[in-house]
């Protein structure tokens, strides 16, 4: 069971504490349960029986009653053995990718206490990284898992779309909306994997390629060098050199995906130095994610015009403004590229990208100077975002004292594959990250 770290009692990851036990066996509990001792803790978008669910937001919660059942995915972590111990601290409305919330505060990054600790999922990270819980719940819409995974330097899993239950969790944008997962360890979020996932999963499964996107890698510069290294060091020990390629990811979806016009256009308008089609990609989901919040939440917002937030005030108003004239547009594009991206990889391939495109920014920056920082990242993001894929953040360590890591990106319905893979070569991956720290490529 995780303990508390000394740096922090709570680091501020809780908005509030409970305990929910594993429901009473008719015998005395199994350690044959697969989370048997373990604890988590859930974002405060979860509906739990008899507590309001917030969002993030006190005007939110003022204006909701408790909630009268329990969301399915708290309920089977429960049945399988794990101990829920509190709900924790989201960004407001789950609108953002930064952590900072300010009517409760900011969960500190324990990696770097002077640095966002990343959102929307930011209390659920900050209490895994903490040693607070052995795994938490999130959810990943535009990234809200896998951004706060990458800043504290945890795993971060975003399943494939669709196939763990969102019932009974405050939807943001269903197109995109995925219930995802932290933990320390690779074993850990494999567990836990196990027992929200749809059985049966893949086993006994072999890579067949290994995909490197060097112009994403680019974003990060010599970091990016050094990442790409790593990981390509780390498939030709564990699987063999043979089964890396090296692509160049914007023109293969540029080849292949219909982008339309108007979407391009933006990319090349744009103030971000961006790869253009996957610009042109991060373009399409915002506008779907834009014009979906405003079906689920615009009623809500219009009648009680709630207190929210810089940044995130502007995101919403501008989702307020959207319309359907682009929907077709944009369900065109995700079809397409999920299509893409399928051959692409094949059933057992894997595409390795930056989760984000640095280090986690400092606290309280102004959002305007971090205009070039989000589209690079959500171009990133929307990769998988928009195709529905599956999509695991794993950390490499601390470089210069700031938190490390490379995501791995397979096919819809290939989690358990995903998951297996990254529980067999992390260990190489951590070593070869140890070297290219201390002695450089």
């Amino acid at each position: 069971m995780a303990q508390p770290t000394a740096k922090c009692e709570d680091c501020g990851a809780f908005i509030k504490r409970f305990i929910l036990c594993p429901p009473s066996p008719a015998l005395p509990p199994s350690p044959a349960l697969p989370l048997h001792g373990l604890t988590f803790a859930v974002k405060d978008i979860f509906d739990i029986e008899g507590h309001v669910t917030g969002f993030g937001n006190p005007d939110w919660a003022r204006t909701h009653v408790p909630a009268t059942s329990t969301a399915p995915t708290v309920l089977a972590l429960l049945e399988a053995g794990a101990t829920c111990v509190g709900k924790t601290i989201m960004d407001e409305m789950a609108y953002s990718i930064n952590g900072e919330n300010k009517h409760y505060g900011t969960p500190i990054n324990v990696c770097a206490p002077d640095r966002v600790p990343g959102g929307s999922s930011s209390g659920s990270a900050v209490a895994v990284a903490a040693g607070l819980v052995d795994f938490s719940l999130g959810t990943d819409t535009g990234g809200s898992v896998r951004v706060p995974a990458s800043y504290c330097g945890i795993f971060g899993f975003r399943p494939s779309h669709v196939v763990v239950s969102t019932s009974k969790v405050i939807p943001m944008a269903q197109s995109f909306d995925t219930v995802g997962w932290f933990a320390r360890d690779p074993m850990t979020i494999s567990k836990v994997g196990h027992v929200l996932l749809p059985l049966p999963g893949a086993t006994n499964v072999e890579l067949t390629h290994f995909i490197i996107a060097n112009d994403c890698f680019k974003y990060l510069g010599s970091l990016g060098e050094q990442i790409s290294h790593i990981v390509a060091k780390s498939v030709e020990v564990s699987f063999g050199s043979h089964l890396i390629t090296n692509k160049n990811l914007g023109n293969y979806i540029y080849e292949k995906v219909s982008l339309p016009r108007e979407f391009l256009s933006n990319a090349s308008g744009s103030q971000a130095s961006t790869i253009p089609a996957l610009e042109a990609v991060s373009f399409a989901m915002r506008l779907l994610q834009r014009f979906e919040f405003m079906i689920n939440h615009g009623k809500w917002l219009e009648s009680v015009k709630p207190n929210i937030g810089p940044g995130i005030s502007e995101r919403i108003m501008e989702a307020l403004a959207s319309t359907d004239d682009n929907v077709d547009s944009c369900m065109k594009l995700k079809s397409e590229l999920k299509d893409a991206l399928t051959s692409l990889l094949g059933d057992y391939g894997v595409l390795a990208i930056p989760t984000v495109p640095g280090p986690p920014p400092k606290l309280n920056q102004d959002s305007t100077t971090l205009e070039d920082f989000r589209a690079k990242a959500f171009s990133l993001l929307a990769v998988a975002g928009l195709s529905g894929f599956c999509q695991i953040s794993v950390p490499l360590g601390l470089h210069n004292g700031l938190p490390v890591s490379v995501s791995l990106i397979a096919r819809h319905g290939a989690d358990y594959f995903l998951l297996n893979l990254v529980q067999t070569f992390y260990q190489t991956l951590k070593e070869q990250a140890a070297v290219v720290w201390e002695f450089g490529l």
